[in-house]
């Protein structure tokens, strides 16, 4: 296989003006295939192998050879590594990494970023390259518009098995210009003790943490029909399970009914309270499902006192 089909095939169709002369191809030569329309144009010094609609992976591999070199970040990296399917993850534009010195012109659709550490913080060998999965989570995570936009892509990193809290800690101690360090911290320590949601977070900083409820335990296992399932949160000296409803629809009516299930073989295999709560009741209600739920917990053995947040009226 020649040199230009061979980078076509690794590089999905796309290819620099850089590469095609270091390919022995000279100017007149690039021009004969942009005629021929053999070669379209996507960036400047930057085309595709066809004259259609480009695909996600293309748009993102003529980011990085226009931006050279650079590497894919921030949402991008992320929807590199996780693949297309996150309602939530912004396609249209493209996020690349460029040494901290650079100055680029930003084409249409492209929005380069300039950070310490490239080399290292860069995955050559990937295609494209893209930033480590940690520190786009980071990036992400501290240009979130809200707190709870930024807890969630936290919580879901590590949801997902793609990295844990742990590691993304160990990276950010890494980042000497991090914002935001001290919060995303202590939410990562969060993360790690067990809250595998922007729900669940909530629910321990909104409603167990301030209201001195028990501390519960959570993501316990315990099998069910011979299958293992996680709780959210357990009291197990009072027998009572709290369940965070965090999707905002359902998978399916099934799941929906192994859920019910689920609380159902609780109550009737060991007699605990299965209490499910939603958005609305965690984050604009915390003080009234907190008192709530503290009255559940005491009629069950809990000898404790609930206690009133600056926030409770």
């Amino acid at each position: 296989m020649d040199p230009v089909s061979e980078l076509l095939r690794d590089q999905d169709g796309v290819i620099s003006r850089r590469q095609l002369i270091a390919c022995d191809l000279d100017a007149p030569a690039v021009a004969r295939l942009l005629r021929r329309r053999e070669l379209a144009r996507v960036h400047p010094g930057v085309y595709v192998e066809h004259t259609g609609p480009l695909s996600w992976h293309q748009r993102a591999w003529a980011a990085v050879l226009f931006s050279w070199p650079a590497a894919l970040s921030h949402d991008s990296s992320l929807r590199a590594a996780e693949g297309p399917g996150r309602r939530d993850r912004h396609e249209g534009l493209i996020h690349v990494a460029v040494a901290r010195d650079r100055r680029l012109i930003e084409p249409t659709g492209v929005r380069p970023h300039r950070v310490g550490d490239l080399a290292g913080r860069a995955q050559w060998n990937l295609g494209p390259p893209r930033i480590r999965y940690e520190h786009a989570v980071l990036d992400v995570a501290a240009h979130a518009p809200t707190d709870l936009d930024a807890i969630a892509e936290l919580a879901n990193a590590c949801g997902s098995r793609r990295s844990t809290a742990d590691r993304i800690l160990g990276v950010l101690a890494d980042r000497p210009r991090q914002g935001r360090r001290a919060w995303l911290s202590g939410v990562l320590s969060d993360v790690a003790a067990g809250t595998c949601s922007a729900l669940e977070h909530g629910y321990l900083t909104q409603v167990e943490r301030p209201h001195g409820l028990p501390t519960g335990q959570r993501q316990g296992s315990h099998r069910h029909a011979g299958v293992l399932t996680f709780r959210d949160v357990e009291y197990a000296a009072c027998s009572v399970v709290v369940e965070l409803d965090g999707r905002l629809f359902h998978d399916s009516t099934s799941q929906r009914d192994r859920d019910l299930d689920r609380d159902l073989d609780a109550a009737a295999g060991e007699g605990a309270a299965t209490i499910r709560l939603s958005w609305g009741q965690v984050f604009d209600r915390p003080c009234q499902t907190a008192a709530l739920l503290a009255r559940v917990l005491r009629r069950r053995g809990w000898t404790g006192e609930p206690a009133r947040c600056e926030n409770c009226g």
